[in-house]
């Protein structure tokens, strides 16, 4: 059984949690926040994310998930449809699993339920709370027998240096230093720990495509109590709508979420809440649009606008002892609704790899095949990410450093196959077994069957 320390609870980091449990190992979860609530609005969980998830048990209903019923694009003057890009079993047909809509609220609550449930399989994960981690150290032996490199990260305020521990750490703002066999980084889009993996800053970047994000909920009963915004929800239960006008590089997506209510997100929602803005700039923004859609929009009674900030891919997802998951190792654009889902594969991963794990190398060398499985892909779709769904043309040079040729995909269709139709539990499954062909999970690992990919 490992001691593992993983540093945020958000999405990824709990996620990791419930795997690493699962797997057999004692997890300590620090969170800088009182976890009062978790901010946020609307969130996708994509079949490629929603099949292990329902494997571990999770039930859609009990959390109020809503499963998508249809997604498709609409005329931003007349909001005639232009494309469905899928119907109902379109999710199941892609990705072999249903894509639900959620309340971010009502995911992160079903994720530490799954990660600190007394009754689960393996030891509950201690969440311990207003934990602020300001610096990591990663023990990394790759010197001379009986020398040591330790990395340090600096915050603002503080700067670590372990000298006598060949164990990676983390300090708490506190003073106190935390010592495990592992540590994983799930702290968030501005994270102190990728710094130690890189050994430098991995600054953001404008994006090029996008710039600004209004997000925003609406409650469903304002919308039907309106005669001139009651067509949005009418008849269309678990329907998503994007309204885009691609010469100006704006959009509107819709779509439910909490079983039915529903949030509008302008131009796109991503990483952390910044200003709240008065709903006559979104309008003003929009004005050409349909006077529907600014209807629906002027019964926003928050709104929320923040930077879209985007990071290169990174070269390593760990070192020594210490892995990132999540937005400290990818944060990416929301044109695909797949940040979550990324940091949800991270933390699958995660647990399959470290399951058995015990000497240090041992450990490194888990982390590696972490690495393989996981950098490849979520660099992929980082970069489909910087552009809309329907404007994959536009990223397809990057995507030559992570993809192959043939892998690319041209189309929406392809798009959704290529991020649906992954399956993270079988790939590292693959991975494990070609290093020890007898890896084999705990039998209790999953309650149920992982849904398979249509045609895998």
């Amino acid at each position: 059984m490992l001691n593992v320390l993983v540093v945020g609870a958000g999405i990824s980091g709990l996620c990791a949690a419930i795997s690493l449990r699962r797997a057999g190992h004692c997890v300590h979860v620090y969170e800088r926040s009182a976890l009062n609530s978790e901010i946020g609005a609307a969130i996708n969980i994509p079949p490629n994310a929603s099949r292990f998830l329902l494997a571990w048990g999770l039930d859609p209903a009990r959390w109020r998930f809503a499963p998508s019923r249809r997604v498709s694009y609409l005329d931003p003057f007349t909001l005639q449809p232009l494309d469905i890009v899928f119907r109902e079993d379109g999710p199941q047909a892609f990705g072999g699993c249903d894509l639900f809509y959620a309340h971010r609220v009502d995911l992160h609550s079903a994720l530490k339920w799954m990660a600190i449930r007394e009754d689960g399989p393996g030891t509950p994960a201690t969440i311990h709370l207003q934990a602020k981690v300001v610096g990591f150290v990663s023990h990394h032996p790759m010197l001379l027998s009986g020398s040591r490199s330790d990395l340090e990260a600096q915050s603002t305020l503080t700067a670590v240096r372990k000298q006598n521990s060949d164990k990676p750490s983390i300090c708490l703002d506190g003073g106190q230093e935390v010592t495990g066999d592992v540590v994983i980084a799930a702290d968030g889009v501005h994270s102190v720990a990728s710094d130690v993996v890189l050994g430098y800053k991995n600054l953001p970047v404008p994006p090029v495509y996008s710039n600004a994000c209004y997000r925003f909920l609406i409650p469903l009963s304002d919308l039907e109590e309106d005669p001139d915004t009651r067509f949005l929800n009418e008849d269309c239960h678990g329907w998503a709508r994007l309204i885009p006008h691609v010469p100006t590089n704006r959009r509107i997506v819709t779509y439910p979420c909490r079983k039915y209510g529903r949030l509008p997100l302008n131009k796109n929602p991503q990483l952390d809440w910044q200003a709240s803005v008065d709903i006559s700039q979104v309008l003003e923004r929009f004005s050409d649009y349909h006077p529907g859609i600014l209807r629906v929009i002027s019964k926003a009674k928050e709104v929320k606008q923040y930077p879209l900030l985007y990071r290169h891919p990174l070269p390593a997802m760990y070192k020594g002892r210490m892995a990132l998951a999540g937005d400290a190792a990818h944060p990416m654009l929301p044109h695909h609704g797949q940040g979550g889902a990324q940091g949800l594969e991270d933390g699958l991963a995660l647990g399959i790899v470290l399951h058995g794990a015990s000497s240090p190398a041992d450990i490194e060398s888990r982390l590696e095949i972490y690495d393989r499985v996981r950098r490849r892909r979520a660099s992929a779709i980082q970069i489909l990410s910087n552009a809309g769904l329907e404007q994959s043309e536009f990223v397809q040079r990057e995507l030559c450093q992570y993809m192959d040729p043939d892998e690319i995909p041209k189309t929406m269709d392809e798009t959704y196959k290529y991020s649906f139709g992954f399956d993270v539990v079988r790939e590292t499954l693959k991975a494990m077994r070609q290093r020890n062909p007898d890896f084999r999970l705990p039998e209790d690992f999953f309650e149920s069957e992982v849904a398979a990919v249509p045609g895998q």
